[in-house]
């Protein structure tokens, strides 16, 4: 028989960093990692670059290819949102996105942009294919991720939204869809 909480007797505190059980760098970079990549198309705010890598780290992603005009580590202001996950998280830069985006489908990679389009699919309604790469192209603050990029991209991924405002913040964006992205792959990959 399933044994019952006594919800007057369970304490809400906080977890100590101990009790977290996070993992040492070297353990991270020797775990194996979701087969996700982000791509940065012009991000131009360095805090949204620190806090998109460690996003990142919390959902063992891939790797990063930092593009453009996208500020890359080693950079203070990066560090001050990454927290030490440019340690962590692989990247690379490129100076064109499409060259990025060329290398990613070479590797097998299926490629999202994360961006409203005619076409675009509501990030809840994504199903991934089973053991599959996939790489979710985040674009400029902006402008957003440009077009010939997109051009490029199998498909468009979009958060729904339902205010006045038309768009969220990229590192925000970022945080919804590598959630998304992070489960329905796991779930996916285990059949």
């Amino acid at each position: 028989m399933p044994q019952h909480l006594d919800l007057s007797r369970v304490m809400n505190r906080k977890l100590s960093l101990e009790e977290l059980n996070r993992m040492s760098v070297n353990e991270f970079q020797e775990a194996e990692k979701a087969p996700i990549y982000l791509v940065l198309d012009n991000v131009r705010s360095l805090s949204n670059v620190g806090g998109m890598f460690r996003t990142a780290d919390a959902f063992l992603v891939k790797g990063i290819y930092l593009c453009g005009i996208t500020a890359q580590p080693p950079h203070r202001e990066i560090q001050k949102t990454a927290l030490g996950a440019t340690e962590t998280v692989a990247w690379e830069y490129f100076p064109d996105t499409l060259e990025a985006v060329k290398d990613l489908e070479q590797k097998g990679v299926k490629i999202m942009a994360v961006e409203q389009t005619a076409d675009s699919l509501s990030i809840d309604l994504f199903e991934p294919a089973p053991n599959t790469p996939y790489a979710f192209v985040f674009g400029h603050e902006v402008t957003g991720v440009d077009q010939e990029v997109i051009d490029r991209c199998e498909g468009s991924l979009e958060i729904p939204q339902f205010g006045t405002k038309h768009s969220l913040n990229v590192g925000t964006s970022a945080g919804i869809v590598l959630w998304e992205a992070f489960r329905k792959i796991k779930r996916a990959n285990q059949g």
